[in-house]
């Protein structure tokens, strides 16, 4: 199998933000590469805001693509001349594609549908929502493309949730803001995009049936642990497992909606890897 571009030697490939020293993306596409019998050579690169651009431009040939985390992925969406839908959506790209022209994708948005589905959830009707950053624009796009009617959002600056609000209103979704100290009402799903560093998370008035806490870094220590019951809580190493496998789809055959060679085995040797570095977090 050759990878997307046909060039002959090793493809370089990498993961870009600011911090990336325990980014799990280089273990997971390494992972995907050897089931693969794909020549890649995955790395880690630090960029810092603004940087993204000419850091693009000095790459050569050799690069195949790069994964982008925060806090570029809105640098990634302007830098790319081609965008799907759901990076149009969100204004944010977390896969590059590089060539004759940049491509973008958002793989978050799938990452969250596919660990929903994994775990028995192929339709909603409400969700809820805890954050207002970048990954809470995903999780919104997700919801909806569940079948969400109705989005509550818990945040502390009220004014952040206007960005939700509009991509509401585009998607067809009622989005009702609230703080943070108010409980959630009852709902199909949720997405918690709280970063490690947020000292509360919101209660709710009925746990939901599914809890994803994207945020993975504290994956085997989940804030809500204790709140919502240890099945009904996703761990947040799902959704990243998902989307790098759309995101190997991008890098060996230049699309997300066409699946791997044995893509069921590709998996599995992804989730092994990850399980396997389960000592490790993501910045």
């Amino acid at each position: 199998m050759a990878a997307v571009g046909g060039a002959a030697g090793t493809r370089r490939l990498a993961v870009v933000g600011q911090p990336v020293a325990h980014s799990l993306s280089p273990v997971l596409q390494g992972a995907a590469a050897r089931a693969l019998g794909l020549d890649w050579a995955y790395e880690r690169r630090e960029v810092a805001p603004g940087a993204l651009r000419p850091f693009v431009a000095g790459l050569d040939a050799a690069w195949l693509g790069l994964s982008v985390t925060a806090p570029l992925k809105g640098e990634a969406a302007a830098l790319a001349s081609a965008l799907d839908e759901r990076a149009t959506l969100t204004g944010a790209a977390n896969t590059l594609l590089l060539g004759a022209r940049v491509r973008g994708w958002n793989t978050d948005v799938g990452g969250i549908v596919r660990a929903f589905a994994d775990a028995g959830l192929g339709s909603v009707r409400t969700g809820a929502i805890v954050g207002a950053g970048a990954t809470a624009q995903s999780a919104l796009v997700a919801l909806a493309e569940l079948g969400a009617e109705r989005v509550a959002v818990a945040l502390r600056s009220p004014h952040k949730a206007e960005a939700l609000v509009a991509l509401g209103e585009r998607l067809g979704v009622l989005v009702a803001p609230q703080g943070l100290e108010v409980p959630l009402p009852p709902v199909d799903a949720a997405v918690s995009t709280l970063p490690a560093a947020a000292p509360v998370a919101p209660a709710f008035d009925a746990p939901p049936p599914l809890l994803l806490d994207a945020d993975y870094a504290r994956a085997n220590g989940s804030r809500y642990r204790g709140a919502v019951p240890a099945g009904q809580l996703l761990d947040g190493r799902e959704m990243l497992l998902q989307q790098a496998v759309l995101q190997a789809r991008i890098f060996a055959l230049g699309e997300v909606e066409a699946p791997l060679p044995e893509e069921a085995r590709v998996v599995r040797a992804m989730r092994a890897a990850l399980e396997a570095s389960a000592g490790l977090e993501e910045s």
